[in-house]
């Protein structure tokens, strides 16, 4: 996969997602990403950014500040 920035090559990896909502902090740990070397830009593939959202949805209806969840130890449908 090439980067959307600057077109170099990208090499898969892991990251740390931050969503900040109105009301709540939701952190998404070891989310499966490919990284840029060149421009250090984070891509995600269609599956990992459903799932994310899933995560988030579920989440922000159960927390009030913050939450870290592990993105590999979750179990969104």
């Amino acid at each position: 996969m090439n980067c959307i920035s600057c077109g170099a090559k990208t090499s898969p990896g892991a990251t740390t997602d931050v969503t900040d909502l109105r009301n709540c902090l939701i952190i998404v740990r070891n989310v499966p990403c490919y990284k840029c070397a060149e421009c250090n830009e984070i891509l995600y593939t269609g599956d990992v950014v459903r799932r994310l959202e899933k995560i988030v949805e579920t989440s922000e209806s159960s927390i009030n500040d913050i939450a870290v969840i592990d993105y590999n130890n979750n179990k969104v449908a």
